[in-house]
């Protein structure tokens, strides 16, 4: 489902093209590299900068036969280039080519996604502006609490997502290291000249130290990262779940022409896009974990990590990119129903007022736990359908006689709870 959708531009940078370029890129800085040290002839240099090239099919088949990727590819550029093939790979181990050509990749990636993140931080922005003074119920434990304004939902999606692109261009920077250190990281064979030179024309740096491979700490951030990304959008999408809910309907999925909820229900409208990003989290989540235990490698180097990268560097780059723009799908059309937030914030009978009625009593100098029983006697008698919460406070002898009647008038104002809305749009938004 995933290729689909995802933008073609991530499918590009983990196409099998997109790697051994990536790869070329590196032995051929290398070159270069060497060139200026005058251990490769220029004449050499330019034969090799010219002709250096490969096809995809030739190495899968040499491949085949070798059993080993870089040996593979190296044999196929070496058939394009002639003898001044000798001096590709001077020095190298395969994983100078291959993790300096990773970090390129998520390197690339990240640049989608943090791409990504602003269009939905821009969709928030403008969803928080527009329900700036929509009240809808406060919910803690899944219980109604107190009212607060619908655009503040979207103000808060806006500042975790924030957080995000700062996490995302710390990830990005972690991850942007290369390796040209040979096989356990000593220079033995290739001096520290030419992982400079190589580093510093991809617009990597060099790891200031290295086995045979880059240290998978920088790896398991760039994966953590993602993770994280992913939880702050299931956690906007369990939000929309909740809120397209039959019983609660103050906000719901955007849902086309033609679209069928069921193949049983022909009624349904059901929350599918926020369902699918809370099981893509999951997938991110466990991908953050194998890339923790790649941490620890043995010795030098071990090649346990290497399937695992395989696998979750396409994958969890490709599904933050597709989940980010699903997300901001979601939120660009969400079908949002005031009408619907006034209905559920009637229907508790005013108790939502509790906590007002109850410093008003404490600032009139009842102590905070008679005042308490006051208020909850009268409360527990809403939820037992014996009247609304004001007129009971109104009816009460004891908060009557204490406040006066025009003074829990008053109290009963939803403007005291939206009082700070501006304040806060101000400090989120700057």
């Amino acid at each position: 489902m995933i290729s689909r959708y995802m933008r073609k531009i991530m499918e590009d940078i983990w196409s099998d093209q997109n790697r051994y370029q990536k790869w070329l890129d590196v032995e051929l800085a290398a070159c270069e590299a060497w060139a200026k040290l005058g251990k490769i002839p220029q004449e050499s240099l330019g034969n090799i900068v010219n002709k250096a090239t490969f096809e995809v099919r030739r190495i899968e088949e040499i491949e085949a036969v070798t059993r080993h990727d870089v040996i593979a590819f190296v044999s196929c550029v070496g058939e394009y280039v002639g003898d001044d093939a000798r001096f590709i790979h001077l020095g190298l181990t395969s994983s100078d080519v291959l993790d300096t050509a990773f970090a390129l990749q998520l390197k690339e990636s990240s640049d989608i996604i943090l791409e990504d993140i602003k269009l939905l931080m821009t969709s928030l922005k403008e969803q928080a502006f527009e329900y700036k003074s929509t009240p809808t119920m406060g919910r803690s434990h899944g219980i109604h609490a107190e009212p607060t304004s619908f655009g503040l939902k979207f103000a808060l999606w806006y500042a975790e997502m924030e957080r995000n692109l700062k996490r995302m261009l710390d990830a990005k920077e972690t991850i942007a290291y290369g390796k040209i250190s040979g096989a356990v990281g000593t220079f033995a064979n290739v001096p520290p000249e030419v992982e400079s030179y190589v580093c510093e024309k991809l617009g990597l740096k060099p790891a200031p130290i290295s086995t045979q491979v880059i240290q998978r700490d920088r790896h398991a951030q760039f994966f953590s990262t993602l993770a994280i990304i992913g939880a702050s959008i299931e956690k906007i999408a369990t939000e929309i779940r909740h809120l397209q809910r039959t019983e609660v309907l103050e906000a719901m999925e955007p849902f086309g022409k033609g679209q069928k909820g069921s193949s049983a229900m022909p009624h349904k409208k059901n929350p599918i896009l926020s369902e699918n990003l809370t099981g893509l989290a999951r997938l991110l989540r466990g991908y953050c974990l194998s890339s923790i235990e790649n941490i620890a490698l043995w010795h030098e180097r071990d090649i346990s990590h290497s399937s695992v990268e395989r696998v979750i560097g396409p994958d969890a780059t490709t599904i933050v990119d597709f989940a980010l723009a699903r997300i901001n799908s979601v939120i660009k059309g969400l079908v949002v129903y005031p009408e619907n937030m006034q209905k559920n914030i009637d229907m508790t009978k005013g108790l939502w007022n509790s906590q007002s009625i109850l410093l008003a009593l404490v600032e009139a100098g009842v102590s905070r736990e008679e005042a308490y029983r006051w208020v909850q006697r009268n409360a527990l008698a809403v939820w037992e359908n014996r009247g609304e919460f004001k007129e009971l406070i109104m009816n009460d002898p004891d908060i009557s006689a204490t406040l006066g009647r025009d003074a829990i008038e008053g109290l009963f104002d939803m403007s005291h709870h939206l009082a700070y809305v501006d304040t806060i749009f101000e400090r989120v938004f700057k």
